[in-house]
């Protein structure tokens, strides 16, 4: 018996143009060059003890000749991003049929800290698990086993959805059914065929 779906956020929840894509149309710095420095970053930044992520990015935007300071810089980041309604109230119909709603996220502190204006990710969610506080990094399988640990599930109870292939692999590889977000009606039959 299903008694939980445990979901990936950016992607599914939050929806976002390709940030690389922003910066070398508005900066003109090119892409392949960003994400080589966004991976470097984000290696560093989703894990504990971190410190503030901007002192990471301040060196290398003033190298691409980008003036922005770091309040600019995480609104010119977050604020293109978009929450997807539809989806909060999918995930509102699974809480109100009795399933428990979890969040496992590779993320750094300033990012989940904007996400905090979001209601619905304490009224709907059980429980957002962010890598910069917990120190594991999809697609270490010890992310979800954390999961299900702290909230005495076996993986056989759970779904998992996510939209890079690796974590679902990941995800399955401990016996969490999972499933590579392509849409949300996809998403809704997926869920709807396990748990009726």
């Amino acid at each position: 018996m299903i008694k939980a779906i445990i979901f990936d956020l950016n992607g599914i929840f939050i929806q976002s143009p390709m940030l690389s894509e922003r910066v070398a149309k508005d900066f003109g710095v090119p892409v392949p060059e960003f994400l080589g420095e966004l991976g470097s970053i984000m290696d560093k930044v989703r894990k504990p003890g971190a410190g503030e992520s901007f002192q990471y990015w301040e060196p290398q935007l003033r190298k691409w000749g980008i003036t922005l300071n770091e309040q600019e810089f995480w609104d010119f980041w977050f604020k293109a991003e978009t929450v997807s309604e539809p989806m909060i109230a999918f995930a509102r119909t699974l809480k109100q049929k009795g399933l428990k709603v979890f969040l496992l996220s590779n993320n750094f502190k300033e990012r989940a800290g904007y996400y905090g204006q979001y209601p619905w990710l304490t009224d709907t969610v059980e429980k957002a698990y962010f890598s910069y506080e917990t120190g594991l990094v999809k697609p270490d399988p010890k992310a979800w086993q954390l999961v299900l640990g702290e909230n005495q599930l076996k993986p056989e109870e759970c779904l998992y959805f996510d939209d890079q292939e690796k974590n679902t692999r990941a995800a399955e590889s401990i016996g969490i059914k999972s499933f590579v977000f392509t849409g949300q009606s996809v998403l809704e039959s997926e869920i709807n065929k396990l748990i009726n």
